[in-house]
C-alpha cells in the first residue's frame, strides 16, 4: 500500500483542567471538586484504554479565523491508496469542513463515502461516543471501508457499511478529530447545541450532494451517541414538519451499546454483574444499596438540570466503579478480555496514520492542525449531559413511523444490553403492550444464531452474541447484515 510507514506514536502527557465552584457552599464545592476530578480521571482512562495519547486536550486553534465563512462547505475527494489503487474519480471518497453557522469560528470535519454497490443505497451518518471522540474509530476498527495494519497500510473492509449506504463519518462535537475552533466558547455543553450544528452540516452537505436528496437517510452511532443520535433524529423530524430548509428523508436511527436512559441504565449494573459472574451475592446485595440514591438524584437532574446533573453522575458513578473496583483488570467494554494494564485496545495507528503530513494534504487538513482522537476538554465540557434522558423524545418520533433499532453486544458491560433492554421496554409509546408481549426472535447470519430480536411496528431490539460494545468491529459480518435487513424492512423476517 502506497501509505506505510516506520513512525511510532509518542506518548504526550495531556494537561488537564481543575474546576473550582468558589462561590458554592464548601460541602457542595467539595463534592464537585472530587466529581472534576474523577471527570478528568474517567476521560483520561478512556484515552489510555484505546492506547490513544492525543497532542491536545482539545482542537482550539491559536491566530485568527482564517478568513472564516459562515455556513460554507469545502470538499475535496481523496484517496487513502495514493497512486497504487483505483482512481479518486472510481472510488467516491469525500473529505471536507464545514463552517458551523452559530459559533464564532468552528469547522466540522467529515469523511464521505459514496457506497460500493450503488449510489441511490441510503445515506447514513455515523456518530461516535465519547463524548468527545472522533468518528475515525468507527472508520477504521469497525464499520468504515478499510482496516489498518501495523504498518499504517490499508486494506478494504469486507463488511464496511458502504457495503450498503452512503455513510458519512463526522467529527462531532466541535473539538474532536480534525473539528476546531479558534474560539473555546465554541465548545458545545448540551444536545441542543450537537444537534443544532449537525443539523445545519446536513443541509448544507445536502446542497453540496443534491443527487442524494431523494435517498433514505438513517442516523446511527454507538455509545454516548445514545444521547446524539436520539437527539438528532428530533432535530431532523423538527426541520422537516417546519419545512426549515431542505426535506431530509429521514426513515429510522439506529443506537448501538449506547447510553440512552441513565436513571434506567446506571441501576443494570449489578444485576448484569451478577448474571455474568463478575460479583457474587453478597457483593451484588452491597452495591444495590446505592441504587435509590442514584435513581433520586437522576431524576432530580431531570426536573433541575445544572450542577444536580452532576452531583447524579458521581452519584451514579459509584454503582459502576464499585463493580470494576471488584472485577481488578476486566475489559469493560467485553467482559470476555482482560485489560492489560490500562491498555484494553490498541487504535494507536489511527492516530499515528492520521497526523502524517502526507494523509492530512490529502484530506485537506491544515499541516499545524493535529488529530485529536479523545478530547478530554470536550467530555468535561459535557459533564452536565450525561444524565440526561434522551429516551424522553423517541415516543415521538416512532409515533411518525421513523423506526428504530436497538442493538447491543452481549459482553459488553458499560453500555450493557441489559440497562438498553429495560429503557426500551420500559418507554411509553403506542405500541408498548405489543412490543413486551412480541415473540423473541433468532438473528440468524450464515444459518448461526447470531441474536435475539424483539420487533413491533417501528421498534426493534437486537442482543448480538460474541460481541461487545463496538458490535460492527466484534462481528461485522452480523452487523452489515444487521444494517442492512432493517433498513431494507427485512430485520424481522
Amino acid at each position: 500500500m502506497a501509505l506505510s510507514t516506520t513512525l511510532t506514536l509518542s506518548q504526550v502527557s495531556l494537561s488537564l483542567v481543575l474546576f473550582f465552584f468558589t462561590s458554592l457552599p464548601p460541602s457542595y464545592a467539595t463534592s464537585s471538586f472530587v466529581h472534576a476530578n474523577s471527570q478528568q480521571s474517567r476521560a483520561e482512562k478512556l484515552i489510555r484504554s484505546f492506547n490513544l495519547s492525543p497532542k491536545d486536550p482539545v482542537n482550539i486553534v491559536k491566530g485568527d479565523n482564517g478568513g472564516f465563512v459562515s455556513g460554507k462547505i469545502v470538499e475535496k475527494e481523496f484517496s487513502f491508496f495514493g497512486d497504487s489503487g483505483p482512481s479518486i474519480e472510481d472510488l467516491g471518497h469525500h473529505a471536507g469542513y464545514y463552517s458551523l453557522p452559530n459559533s464564532k469560528s468552528a469547522r466540522m470535519f467529515y469523511f464521505f463515502f459514496e457506497s460500493r454497490n450503488k449510489k441511490d443505497d441510503p445515506v447514513v451518518i455515523w456518530l461516535t461516543g465519547g463524548p468527545g471522540c472522533g468518528s475515525e474509530i468507527a472508520l477504521f476498527y469497525e464499520n468504515g471501508p478499510f482496516h489498518i495494519f501495523n504498518n499504517l497500510s490499508l486494506a478494504w473492509n469486507d463488511y464496511g457499511w458502504d457495503q450498503g449506504s452512503n455513510i458519512l463519518f463526522v467529527d462531532q462535537p466541535t473539538g474532536t478529530g480534525f473539528s476546531y475552533s479558534f474560539d473555546d466558547t465554541d465548545i458545545r455543553h448540551d444536545e441542543a447545541g450537537i444537534s443544532n450544528d449537525l443539523y445545519d452540516f446536513l443541509q448544507e452537505f445536502f446542497k453540496a450532494h443534491p443527487e442524494f436528496i431523494k435517498n433514505d437517510f438513517y442516523i446511527t452511532g454507538e455509545s454516548y451517541a445514545g444521547h446524539y443520535i436520539p437527539a438528532l433524529a428530533s432535530r431532523v423530524n423538527q426541520g422537516n414538519k417546519e419545512n426549515q430548509g431542505i426535506h431530509i428523508n429521514l426513515k429510522g436511527f439506529a443506537i448501538g451499546n449506547g447510553l440512552t436512559n441513565p436513571v434506567i441504565q446506571f441501576p443494570a449494573y449489578p444485576q448484569f454483574a451478577l448474571d455474568n459472574g463478575i460479583i457474587t451475592k453478597a457483593e451484588y446485595d452491597d452495591i444495590s444499596k446505592s441504587i435509590p440514591k442514584c435513581e433520586q438524584a437522576a431524576k432530580t437532574c431531570e426536573t433541575q438540570g445544572g450542577q444536580s446533573c452532576e452531583y447524579a453522575l458521581n452519584i451514579c458513578e459509584n454503582i459502576f466503579n464499585s463493580i470494576l473496583s471488584i472485577a481488578g483488570d476486566i475489559n469493560y467494554y467485553d467482559i470476555r478480555k482482560k485489560c492489560v494494564g490500562s491498555l484494553c485496545y490498541d487504535f494507536s495507528n489511527m492516530e499515528t496514520l492520521l497526523n502524517l503530513q502526507n494523509v492530512k494534504s490529502a484530506l485537506g487538513v491544515s499541516d499545524d492542525l493535529k488529530f485529536v482522537s479523545c478530547s478530554t476538554t470536550v467530555y468535561e465540557a459535557m459533564v452536565q449531559d450525561w444524565m440526561k434522558n434522551l429516551e424522553v423524545g423517541i415516543p415521538a418520533l416512532l409515533e411518525d413511523g421513523i423506526k428504530l433499532l436497538v442493538y447491543a453486544g452481549e459482553e459488553d458491560l458499560i453500555c450493557n444490553w441489559l440497562g438498553n433492554s429495560r429503557w426500551v421496554y420500559a418507554m411509553e409509546w403506542s405500541g408498548k403492550n405489543a412490543f413486551e408481549t412480541s415473540q423473541t426472535m433468532k438473528f440468524v447470519v450464515d444459518g448461526v444464531d447470531a441474536g435475539s430480536l424483539n420487533s413491533y411496528g417501528p421498534l426493534s431490539f437486537l442482543k448480538v452474541y460474541e460481541a461487545g460494545h463496538m458490535v460492527p468491529m466484534d462481528q461485522p459480518k452480523a452487523a452489515l447484515q444487521m444494517l442492512k435487513s432493517w433498513m431494507e424492512g427485512k430485520l424481522s423476517t
